[in-house]
């Protein structure tokens, strides 16, 4: 089976975009599962953080689904959604599409550069819940906002949300990489309190509007971005911290940085991710009938994009002194 494809990120978290409207491809179920499997792995694969299926939809121009490198399906992904697209978007020649997830038909526009050459788009993040049964999240109360979950973490209070993904947030002086990865793997082998597992994120606010966000991602580990986990955190921020409605929040990570813009009309928030969708290269992997075996050939890179990407990097980096433990 031969599967044209472009390796792509958004914020350095990174997808194997497939079109299987392009390309005339029908996968089944078992088939999408296998294949993220197989080409996700980093040290036998292609390697990513999961791979971007676009669809034709009848509500849309598009619909995306997104499969996690250990094969489970992802409610949403901002980061992915904005990889998606820029592809329908370069596709169509249009600068305002919408594209249908697994809860909603979201806009996506491409908008004004967050940095020189960077192309940008802006996503809508929905919808948003702080309602611990839309995560699902077995709490004793309806929502749980800058709280202990005492089987979680006696150090840490969060905040529990979908955005659609099940979050909890946690504000911290500073983020520590491996107590948020024994945080976040101890929280997704808790099913009595997160059935579907959970995204677990550690925020530090760097000045007014900007701060720096590190996420353990479900079905993913330690991952360099997760949109919705950024916005998330944005939105987190702001109801807790000293950050700004409608005002664009710098969410510095691993990969890069976005702007995330949080609003609110009436009890409802909403939250629009801006950032890049980067192509890193395109190529053709062919794949054996049984899914155990690949070859990648006729590999294009996209140099000047990635040269402008890495300027980016390297300014986001300088704002968070290169690297946090």
């Amino acid at each position: 089976m031969k599967i044209p494809f472009i390796k792509c990120h958004g914020s350095g978290n990174d997808f194997i975009l497939i079109d299987e409207l392009e390309n005339a491809l029908a996968f089944t179920e078992e088939e999408r599962k296998h294949l993220s499997l197989l080409l996700c792995d980093r040290n036998n694969g292609i390697g990513s953080d999961g791979i971007l299926f676009v669809l034709g939809s009848e509500k849309a121009e598009g619909r995306m689904r997104m499969f996690n490198s250990d094969g489970t399906e992802a409610e949403m992904c901002g980061n992915g959604l904005r990889c998606v697209a820029r592809h329908m978007i370069d596709k169509l020649g249009r600068s305002n599409i919408q594209i249908e997830t697994e809860k909603a038909v979201l806009s996506v526009s491409q908008v004004e550069q967050i940095y020189p050459s960077i192309d940008t788009f802006a996503v809508a993040i929905e919808p948003v819940s702080f309602d611990v049964a839309s995560l699902p999240m077995n709490f004793s109360a309806e929502q749980a906002v800058d709280v202990e979950i005492p089987e979680l973490s006696e150090r840490h209070r969060f905040t529990a949300l979908s955005v659609p993904n099940p979050h909890i947030v946690s504000l911290v002086d500073e983020v520590k990489e491996e107590e948020l990865y024994e945080i976040g793997k101890k929280a997704n082998q808790l099913s009595p309190v997160f059935p579907n597992g959970v995204n677990v994120s550690f925020v530090q606010q760097l000045e007014q509007n900007q701060i720096f966000a590190r996420t353990y991602e479900r079905g993913v580990g330690l991952t360099n971005a997760c949109g919705t986990a950024m916005s998330a955190s944005s939105l987190v921020s702001t109801l807790l911290g000293t950050n700004e409605l409608d005002t664009p929040v710098v969410v510095i990570n691993k990969g890069g940085l976005v702007h995330c813009i949080v609003t609110k009309d009436g009890d409802t928030y909403r939250i629009q991710l801006r950032g890049n969708g980067t192509n890193v290269y395109q190529a053709v992997v062919e794949v054996n009938d049984n899914m155990q075996a690949f070859y990648v050939h006729s590999e294009e890179r996209f140099e000047e994009e990635n040269k402008a990407y890495e300027k980016l990097q390297n300014y986001a980096a300088s704002l968070i002194g290169g690297s946090r433990a």
